[in-house]
C-alpha cells in the first residue's frame, strides 16, 4: 500500500478525507460594532482636546490637569479601540514584531562606534568634494563663459 499526503491510500480517493485550511479569511471592512466603537473612541479622544481648550488658562484649572485629562481621554479612546477588529489585528502586528526583535543581532558598542567614525569621514570627503566641485564649477561659468559673452 502506497501512502500519499495526509496519510491517505493513493488510488482510493473515498477513503481519504482531505483536510482543508478552516480559517476563514477576515474581510476587510468593519462590522457595525467595530464602527461604533471606533465611533466611541474618536468622540472620547475629541471630547478630551474639546475639554482642554475649553478650561483654558482664564478657567483657573492648571495647564498640567488639562494635560492629564487629554491622556486619560487619549487612553480611553485606544483601549476603546484596541477591542475592535483592526485593534486586534493592530495588537497581533506589535506582538509578532516584539517577537522577531528578539531574533534581531544587534552591533556591539565597538562596532557601532567603528561604523559611525568611517560614515563621518564619509560625509566630510564628499563634502569636500562637493565643495571643490561647486567652486570650479562657479570659476568655470562666471570666469571663463561670462567674459567670452562681452
Amino acid at each position: 500500500m502506497v501512502k500519499g499526503i495526509a496519510g491517505c491510500r493513493l488510488g482510493a480517493p473515498d477513503t481519504c478525507s482531505v483536510r482543508m485550511n478552516t480559517k476563514a479569511e477576515q474581510s476587510k471592512g468593519g462590522n457595525a460594532a467595530d464602527i461604533g466603537k471606533l465611533v466611541l473612541a474618536a468622540l472620547v479622544l475629541a471630547a478630551g482636546i474639546f475639554a482642554y481648550s475649553w478650561f483654558s488658562n482664564d478657567a483657573g484649572i492648571p495647564q498640567s490637569v488639562r494635560l492629564v485629562g487629554v491622556l486619560a481621554a487619549l487612553v480611553a479612546a485606544l483601549a476603546i479601540g484596541a477591542f475592535t477588529g483592526p485593534g486586534r489585528r493592530v495588537r497581533h502586528f506589535l506582538t509578532e514584531s516584539q517577537f522577531e526583535m528578539r531574533k534581531v543581532v544587534w552591533p556591539t558598542r565597538d562596532e557601532t562606534l567603528k561604523t559611525t567614525g568611517i560614515i563621518m569621514v564619509v560625509v566630510v570627503i564628499l563634502s569636500l568634494l562637493l565643495g571643490l566641485i561647486d567652486l570650479i564649477l562657479k570659476s568655470v561659468v562666471l570666469d571663463w563663459l561670462l567674459k567670452l559673452g562681452k
